[in-house]
């Protein structure tokens, strides 16, 4: 269980760590164009004041990186312990993909719904899992749908082509996607020698070793390449 300290921060419980740290950029990220929704009057009334942009390189404060997903990608025994047992949920809202990246674990139920006033389309474009396409009208029950192998699967739309994330099946429990600040954070790991990766969608992939010998905090920061 993890535990907390008074200021709220969490601390080792007994016998596992913590893995955290923060995900920046080097360089400059192109500025976001806006994107066309004029073939989609109601997604452009949706955000008159407001450009929709594109998502694929996303900068916070110091030069963090949103949407990288962290996680252990070697070490851990190869066992495929239950999934969660909450869906993880994955919205069409405002003409885009909420969140852009869904990181979830192998098995895991992921809830899609659209709460858009208008059809959308939803199009996981896995290879190693089935590939699938489905049609949301609005006002439509959302559904549910797992994977069972570990991939890394673009999903877009079919009706409006800037719509486009990832859903990201892992087969570990230890994941975290950033958010604005860049940070990550990684509780109850287990005693042992672990590689950590970090993977962006448009900046690729880097890996750390690290070992865990008890109750521990660990740091790694990760710094990518900015290629506008």
């Amino acid at each position: 269980m993890l535990c907390a300290t008074a200021a709220g921060v969490p601390s080792p419980s007994t016998g596992s760590g913590i893995i955290s740290g923060k995900i920046t950029f080097t360089g400059s990220v192109a500025k976001a164009k806006p994107l066309d929704l004029s073939k989609e009057p109601e997604c452009e009334k949706m955000h008159s004041s407001e450009a929709l942009v594109s998502e694929n390189v996303e900068a916070g404060p110091e030069n963090a990186l949103r949407n990288v997903v962290v996680y252990i990608s070697a070490g851990e025994p190869d066992t495929r312990a239950t999934a969660q047992a909450s869906p993880a949920i994955f919205e069409e809202s405002g003409c885009r993909y909420e969140p852009h990246v869904l990181a979830v674990r192998v098995g895991q139920e992921i809830k899609i719904e659209n709460r858009d006033p208008i059809a959308h389309n939803i199009h996981p474009m896995a290879k190693s899992n089935r590939e699938w396409s489905k049609i949301q009208p609005p006002n439509t029950p959302p559904f549910f749908y797992g994977y069972d192998k570990e991939e890394f699967i673009p999903v877009k739309c079919n009706i409006h082509p800037w719509i486009q994330g990832y859903f990201v099946v892992l087969k570990t429990s230890h994941f975290a996607v950033t958010g604005e600040d860049g940070r990550f954070l990684l509780p109850e790991v287990p005693a042992g020698h672990y590689t950590v990766t970090a993977w962006h969608e448009t900046y690729g992939t880097q890996s750390r070793e690290i070992t865990i010998t008890g109750r521990e905090w660990q740091t790694i920061d990760f710094v990518f390449e900015a290629k506008p």
